[in-house]
């Protein structure tokens, strides 16, 4: 069947030229899509009434390491991440990576919703969409806080979000299930949705007594949604950029 055999043939070609802009050691442009997927009835309160799970503006990495925000076991480091995780406030940490960090090639902060003009949180249905490049190997890493919360935070785990397949393709796909809720440790949790010293309701920035913990993943006698029931989180490969740094 001739028709057959041109059209298989085609198959095997036709992936040829999207393949060829990936040549090996080039850095790749990434579009990133962190949308809030919560409803008005994510969040089930102790007083009988519900509310959706708002997160904070983010702030994100490229690395060779992994994830340099924090170590799993440890006591935050002091550099930002408890402003970041009580506050929504990721500037104190951006800046320390910026001036200190030299193992972070690259990083940012999204503070402006798309669509919006002013910086803020992502409610329900509403989006932070990014671009960053990175070359194989090269990692990355998002910070977020759950907003209903005294100092929780959506981040990766130590090894950060692989931007590449094991063949150094880069990626295009749903990222969510390596975003995990992180406890920071630094201040004393409450019911969320309630707490009179979460950023909602709490009258003034680093409210509430101190905790003096490790940073951990969220785990207390309160519940919380899953990861994929608050944010969204996609990752799409575009056109090559520039010769790997």
């Amino acid at each position: 069947m001739p028709a057959l055999r041109t059209l298989a043939a085609l198959l095997l070609v036709a992936p040829a030229p999207a393949l060829a802009q990936y040549a090996a050691g080039r850095e790749v442009k990434f579009t990133v899509h962190v949308e809030n997927v919560s409803t008005a009835q994510t969040l089930k309160l102790s007083n009988g009434t519900a509310a959706p799970a708002p997160t904070a503006p983010l702030l994100w990495t490229i690395t060779d390491n992994g994830n340099p925000l924090f170590t799993a076991g440890k006591p935050d480091r002091g550099h930002g991440l408890e402003q970041l995780a009580e506050d929504g406030n990721p500037g104190v940490l951006s800046d320390y990576i910026v001036t200190s960090q030299k193992s972070v090639l690259r990083s940012g902060i999204v503070t402006i919703p798309t669509g919006d003009k002013e910086a803020g949180p992502i409610l329900p249905g509403k989006s932070y969409d990014f671009t960053v490049a990175a070359a194989p190997g090269q990692k990355l890493t998002l910070a977020m806080m759950f907003g209903q919360s005294n100092d929780l935070f959506y981040a990766p785990g130590a090894k950060g979000i692989a931007l590449f397949d094991a063949n150094g393709m880069p990626i295009t796909k749903d990222v969510t299930s390596e975003l995990l809720l992180w406890d920071a440790g630094t201040e004393v949790n409450q019911e969320p949705g309630l707490g009179s010293n979460q950023a909602a309701r709490q009258p003034v920035p680093n409210t509430g007594p101190a905790e003096r913990g490790t940073v951990r993943l969220a785990r207390d006698r309160y519940t919380y949604p899953k990861t994929a029931q608050v944010i969204r989180v996609t990752v799409t490969a575009g056109a090559a950029a520039s010769a790997a740094r």
